[in-house]
């Protein structure tokens, strides 16, 4: 969607939301929320799986704007599994939400849902230590992998920069699911029919609440050149 202007905040310093309490999400997600809405956006992508679902339901109550969500994606795994056993990576937040419990006890009948709490792993990816992160993936992946899982679902938004290494450890018949391209496509059926035309110089920003050389190494290493990042203090 290169007309459409992209406002990114990336709440660092409170990371990760996966150890936080469900009042203490809903509270960072109402404040972020506020902030984005101040910038301009009309469509906020909650681009965090614990974020979603502990305080989606809150925001869509409280603010008159379209929220995409983010959860992990259990359906896909569950309809394409051969061997009938998914390995779910996600933050203790996340597996511990109503959401997701109620979500993934659809499919529990039909099929063995491996759970396992990515302990460390944000932490080293919001201070762009990927590849310490290798020893943390064995540890958690390869009990996976003794169990016959055949299909990993990454259920953190931060994880898909490790797929490199993930793909690294898993034998090559575990398939990955993440859920970027549904996101998108979903921000595309939101805005199909606006206006866009006077976008044509499209200058996307980027805010982190931590480390501006991190977010704008990632940045770099996604394509972009000169990325705008700008560090965000909120005040108390």
């Amino acid at each position: 969607m290169p007309s459409v202007r992209t406002i990114y905040l990336g709440d660092g310093v409170n990371a990760p939301y996966g150890e936080k309490s469900p009042e203490a999400i809903i509270d960072l997600g109402r404040r972020n929320t506020r902030w984005l809405i101040d910038q301009g956006s009309t469509v906020i992508v909650v681009a965090c799986n614990t974020a979603t679902t502990n305080a989606i339901s809150t925001l869509r109550s409280e603010f008159d704007l379209p929220f995409v969500g983010i959860e992990p994606a259990t359906k896909p795994a569950a309809v394409t599994t051969k061997t009938g056993v998914i390995g779910i990576l996600a933050t203790r937040g996340t597996f511990a939400s109503e959401l997701f419990i109620n979500t993934s006890k659809d499919y529990r009948d039909k099929i063995e849902i491996i759970e396992t709490v990515g302990t460390g792993l944000v932490d080293l990816i919001e201070r762009g230590q990927l590849e310490e992160a290798r020893p943390l993936l064995k540890k958690y992946l390869l009990p996976m992998v003794d169990k016959n899982i055949d299909t990993l679902v990454l259920g953190c938004t931060h994880y898909p920069y490790l797929i490199d290494l993930i793909n690294d450890i898993l034998p090559k018949k575990i398939s990955i699911v993440e859920p970027s391209k549904a996101i998108a496509k979903r921000v595309q059926s939101l805005i199909a029919g606006a206006d866009l035309s006077d976008n044509s110089d499209i200058e996307n920003k980027f805010y982190t609440t931590a480390n501006v050389d991190v977010m704008t190494r990632f940045l770099k290493n996604e394509g972009l050149e000169n990325p705008d990042v700008q560090c965000l203090r909120f005040t108390a």
